[in-house]
């Protein structure tokens, strides 16, 4: 049940005679437009997340070690 070639001819020339050349014309143009703006916006939204990533740094662990297990002391007696 699928679509032929003389069966999309028939579809093709319905639609050219209920909108006309310079209709479709314009729907293509507005279709195409429409796809560019898409890429586009898509393409700038990987640049911006590249260069939030690249500026990102990561968080370095500055407390001491005594600090740390003191921490983990408190965490396991919650925990209880």
């Amino acid at each position: 049940m699928g679509f032929g070639i003389k069966e999309l001819v028939v579809i093709l020339i319905i639609v050219l005679l209920l909108f006309g050349t310079k209709k479709l014309k314009g729907i293509g143009t507005d279709l195409g437009s429409a796809i560019k703006g898409f890429k586009k916006s898509m393409s700038d939204d990987d640049k911006d997340k590249a260069e939030t990533d690249a500026e990102a740094q990561p968080v370095e662990d500055n407390r001491s070690d005594a600090t740390a297990s003191q921490m983990n002391s408190e965490q396991k007696d919650k925990s209880v």
